[in-house]
Formats: C-alpha cells, structure tokens, sequence
C-alpha cells in the first residue's frame, strides 16, 4: 500500500486502528485477552461499579454490543452483572479475577504502548491521542 494515498478518514481510522489493535493483542495473548477486552475491564475498573447504559454511552458504544462484549469476561469470572437498584437496568463491577487479570495486563499493554511510542514516536503519541479524544468526542451532528 506505500505510496497510496486514501482521502478517506474513516478508512484511515479503521485500517490504523487494525494495526495497533493487533499489537495491543499480540502483547496480551499471554492472558488470553484480546484488547478489546482489556480496555473493557479497564473502563469497568475506572468507572464502576456502573450500569450498562452509562458505560456504553462513555466508552462509544452501543448498548447491544457493550452486552455481547460483556458475556465472555463475565463467563470467565472477570466481572459481575447484577440487576440494578429500578430493576430494569443492569450494573456491571470487577471481580477479584477481573482486578488481578487487569493487574497482570499492565507491563504488557505498557511494553505495547511503548512499542508503539517507539515506531511513532513519543511526541507524535500524544499528539496522536489528543487528536483522536477529539474525534470520539465530536459532534457530528448525528442527534
């Protein structure tokens, strides 16, 4: 693909994504966890005890896949959902196994993100990461 340019920002978005998602998993599969997983149980540990629809709405996604994402961790012992406090809606918190899993992922994701800071370069990181926050915060117009 060198010397191709794309003109299309989501292509771009998703391609790089793909890329940086595979080295995320490639540093976890000692845990057996993908990414995806690992920064949910992250989210969960930062943000909860939390009912699913703030979740979803906080990490952008919507409510029926956050669910879909949610079982495998849950079968595994790494989180517990429980009927929460109306009893229509649902709260999902770490268990210990989620905490240690979360624990013993650390110094991989952060031997990954400092492979990526070495191909990328620390400074153009965090431009990088600034850039995107704006981007998943945006307002396009979408309501």
């Amino acid at each position: 693909m060198a010397g191709l340019e794309i003109q299309c920002d989501c292509y771009c978005l998703r391609q790089a994504t793909r890329r940086v998602t595979q080295l995320f998993d490639r540093a976890l599969a000692p845990l057996n966890l993908r990414s995806t997983q690992y920064s949910l149980l992250s989210d969960i540990g930062r943000l909860g005890p939390i009912s699913l629809i703030p979740l979803a709405e906080a990490i952008v996604m919507d409510r029926a896949t956050l669910g879909h994402n949610l079982r495998p961790l849950e079968a595994r012992g790494f989180v517990k959902v429980v009927v929460g406090q109306d009893r229509r809606s649902r709260e999902v918190s770490l268990t210990k196994p989620g905490r240690d899993v979360l624990a013993k992922g650390a110094r991989l994701w952060r031997d990954a993100q400092q492979a990526f800071e070495d191909a990328i370069g620390r400074d153009e990181s965090a431009r990088l990461r600034a850039a995107l926050l704006r981007v998943a915060t945006a307002d396009f117009g979408e309501d």
